[in-house]
C-alpha cells in the first residue's frame, strides 16, 4: 500500500477547531454518489457550530489532496459567507444564488464557479476534505477568478478556526 501524503492543514498555523456536520456526509466515510461529479454532482448539506468569538465571515472549501497533480485539486470554494451563517443547504453550491448575503463561488479546478464533486482517476481512493473556515474579516478580498492557491493563502492569513470533515471516493476500475 502506498503511503498517503499528509493533509496540508496539518502544516498550517494551528487554529481552534469547531464542529461541522452533514446530513449527506459522514466524517471518515465514503462520499455518496449524489455528491460525485458526473453522477449527482450536488453539494452536500453542511451545518456548523462553535466558531471562535470574533468570526466575521466564513468560507467553505472542498479539496482533494490525492489528485495526481502535485498540487491537489480544488472542488469547491465559497467565500464571504456572512458571520451569522450556520450552514449551507444541499445544492447550495450549484451557483451563487444558493449562497447567503454577498457570498460567491471562486473558480474551482474544473474550472467552474460552483461545487464540482469527486472525479478521481481509477486507482486508490481519494480524500475529499470539506472545511469551514472561520475568518477575522467580513470579506476575503478575492474575486470570482482568483486562483485557488491565492484564496488558500488568504484563508490561512485570516483563519480564526477550522471545522474539517473528510470523506473518500474511489472510481471503478
Amino acid at each position: 500500500m502506498t503511503a498517503r501524503i499528509p493533509l496540508s492543514y496539518d502544516f498550517l498555523p494551528q487554529v481552534p477547531a469547531f464542529e461541522v456536520r452533514s446530513a449527506d456526509l459522514v466524517d471518515g466515510g465514503v462520499m455518496p454518489d449524489a455528491q460525485v461529479y458526473g453522477v449527482g454532482n450536488v453539494s452536500p448539506e453542511l451545518s456548523w457550530a462553535g466558531a471562535p468569538e470574533g468570526t466575521r465571515s466564513f468560507a467553505v472549501t472542498c479539496y482533494d489532496p490525492d489528485a495526481p497533480t502535485g498540487a491537489g485539486w480544488w472542488h469547491w470554494l465559497a467565500v464571504d459567507l456572512p458571520a451569522e451563517t450556520a450552514g449551507l443547504a444541499r445544492g447550495a453550491g450549484a451557483d451563487d444564488g444558493g449562497l447567503p448575503g454577498g457570498a460567491f463561488h471562486v473558480r474551482n479546478d474544473f474550472p467552474g464557479h460552483r461545487y464540482d464533486g469527486a472525479a478521481p482517476p481509477p486507482g486508490p481512493a481519494h480524500r475529499y476534505v470539506f472545511v469551514v473556515h472561520a475568518l477575522d474579516v467580513p470579506t476575503l478580498g478575492v474575486g470570482p477568478d482568483t486562483p485557488a492557491a491565492q484564496v488558500g493563502f488568504n484563508l490561512t492569513a485570516h483563519a480564526l478556526g477550522r471545522a474539517v470533515l473528510t470523506v473518500e471516493y474511489q472510481s471503478a476500475p
